[in-house]
C-alpha cells in the first residue's frame, strides 16, 4: 500500500528540522561552555605549586551538582541581580563574586558565584571553624621546627614555644600565619587529618566547589572553591563565637618570638574604615591573585561580601567590597538565590502504598525468610489457567465413566447371548 502524500512530507519536513536544529544546539552548548569556562576547575596556575609530586597523579576536578546548589540562577556565569535593580558599582576587579544576607541566607547579588576559584589565605576561615568546633580556646599547644619551617607569610612561633588555641587562632585571622596553621592543623591529628575535617565541613555546609589541599590556603593540586562556597563557610564559622570574637579584633598581643610580647594588626581595613564592620579575611598568591571574604551589619541587618580573583588596581580589594556592601545595604529584601542551611539531602525512594487488603495479601503470599512469593493453590498465573485445567479433569471424568458405563452394557449383552444358546 502506498503511503499517503501528507505523510511523505510530514516526514522530509521532521528529518530537515532535526537536521538543522542539531548544529544549533551544539552551538549554544560551545557558548555555554566558553562562558562557564571555571565550572569544573580554576584558570590554569601560572607557577609550579599545582604540580603534583613526583610519583603522585593530580586530583580529579570535583564533581559538578546536576543543579546549581542554593538556585538554578546561581549557575549563571554573569552578572546575576534581581528584576528591576540597579546596576552594581563599577570597578569591581573580581572574577566571581557575592553579595548576601547572613541571617535569612539571600543571595542578593552575584558574578558567576559557583565558578571555581583559588582561595588563597581565606580558607583560613574553614580551619579556623574546625579549630572553634574541635578545640578548646585555653588549650596550650607546643609549636614545632616543621611548623616555623613553612612558607611564609609568619607570625613568628618560636620551636617549643607553648600557645593557647585562642592566641593562635588570633595569629591566623589577623595576621595569616601558615606557621599557625600548620601548628592547629597538628592539633587536630596532624595535616592529612586535618584537611579531611576541613573537607568534611564544607561538604557539611553545602559548600561542594570547594576542596583544601593544605590548611592555610597555599595553592596544591586539586585546590577550589568558589564565591558561593566562601560565603557558606564565613557564615558557617561566625556561628562560633571563639571565631566571631576573634574575626573583628583590630589587634592582639602574642607571644614574642625572642620573648615578650608582639602586637598582631588585624590585615582587614575595613574593620577600620567601614562603618559596622564585623571582620573578614584577606588572601592572596600568585595563581589565586586577591582574595576576600567580610561582613558588615547596619539597622540590624547583616550583609556578607565575597571576592574571588581580584586585583588591587585601580582600587584595592577592601576598598571594592565595601562598594559591594553599600550596594547591597541599599537594595531591597529580594534575591537570586539563597546561602544553604547544609548539604542537598538525597531523595528516598518512593515505596508505592499499599491498601490494607493488598498487604495482608502480600504478606500471606511471601516467605518471611527470603521475601519471596510463596506457591499458592493457583500458582503464579492466576485464576483462567485454573480454571481450564478443572475443566480438562472434569471432562476427562465423563469420559472414563461413559467408557466404564459401555464396557458394562456390552458384558450384560455377551451374558445374556450366552444364556440363550445353552437353553
Amino acid at each position: 500500500m502506498p503511503f499517503p502524500k501528507r505523510l511523505i512530507v510530514a516526514l522530509v519536513l521532521a528529518t530537515a528540522t532535526a537536521a538543522f536544529a542539531a548544529p544549533t544546539s551544539t552551538a549554544q552548548q560551545a557558548a555555554g561552555s566558553a562562558q562557564c569556562a571555571n565550572r569544573e576547575t580554576p584558570p590554569p596556575p601560572v607557577d609550579t605549586s599545582e604540580q603534583p609530586a613526583p610519583g603522585q597523579k593530580a586530583p580529579t576536578p570535583l564533581e559538578v551538582p546536576e543543579s546549581p546548589i542554593g538556585g538554578d540562577r546561581l549557575g549563571e556565569c554573569g552578572l546575576i541581580l534581581p528584576p528591576n535593580s540597579a546596576q552594581p558599582p563599577s570597578g569591581t576587579t573580581a572574577a566571581s563574586w557575592l553579595l548576601a544576607d547572613m541571617d535569612s541566607g539571600a543571595v542578593i547579588a552575584a558574578y558567576d558565584p559557583h565558578g571555581r576559584q583559588r582561595p588563597a589565605s581565606i580558607m583560613k576561615v574553614l580551619l579556623a571553624m574546625v579549630v572553634a568546633k574541635e578545640l578548646r580556646g585555653d588549650l596550650v599547644v607546643t609549636a614545632s621546627a616543621e611548623d616555623i619551617a613553612q612558607e611564609c607569610t609568619c607570625v613568628g612561633l618560636r620551636d617549643g614555644g607553648q600557645y593557647t588555641v585562642r592566641q593562635l587562632l588570633h595569629g591566623l585571622l589577623l595576621a595569616s600565619g601558615n606557621d599557625v596553621a600548620h601548628t592547629l592543623a597538628r592539633q587536630l591529628g596532624g595535616v592529612p587529618n586535618a584537611l579531611r575535617k576541613m573537607n568534611a565541613m564544607a561538604k557539611e555546609l553545602g559548600a561542594l566547589d570547594t576542596r583544601a589541599v593544605t590548611p592555610s590556603g597555599l595553592d596544591g593540586p586539586g585546590t577550589s572553591t568558589s564565591a558561593y562556597d566562601v560565603a557558606l563557610i564565613f557564615r558557617g564559622a561566625m556561628k562560633y563565637d571563639e571565631f566571631a570574637q576573634a574575626i573583628k579584633l583590630p589587634q592582639s598581643q602574642f607571644p614574642g618570638k625572642n620573648g615578650g610580647t608582639i602586637m598582631l594588626q588585624n590585615d582587614n581595613r575595613l574593620l577600620a574604615n567601614y562603618q559596622g564592620a564585623l571582620g573578614g579575611k584577606t588572601g592572596f598568591t600568585d595563581d589565586s591573585q586577591h582574595t576576600y571574604v567580610g561582613a558588615a551589619e547596619r539597622n540590624g541587618r547583616r550583609l556578607v561580601v565575597v571576592l574571588l580573583r581580584g586585583q588591587q588596581t585601580p582600587t584595592r580589594i577592601d576598598a571594592q567590597a565595601a562598594k559591594l556592601l553599600d550596594y547591597g545595604f541599599a537594595m531591597g529584601p529580594g534575591g537570586v538565590g539563597k546561602l544553604v542551611d547544609g548539604a542537598p539531602q538525597p531523595k528516598p525512594n518512593v515505596v508505592p502504598t499499599q491498601s490494607s487488603n493488598e498487604s495482608q495479601d502480600t504478606a500471606a503470599t511471601t516467605d518471611p525468610e527470603t521475601g519471596r512469593p510463596t506457591p499458592t493453590a493457583f500458582g503464579t498465573v492466576g485464576l483462567p489457567i485454573t480454571a481450564v485445567a478443572g475443566l480438562g479433569l472434569l471432562a476427562g471424568l465423563v469420559l472414563f465413566i461413559r467408557n466404564k458405563r459401555a464396557k458394562a452394557a456390552r458384558a450384560r449383552r455377551q451374558a445374556q447371548q450366552q444364556a440363550a444358546q445353552g437353553v
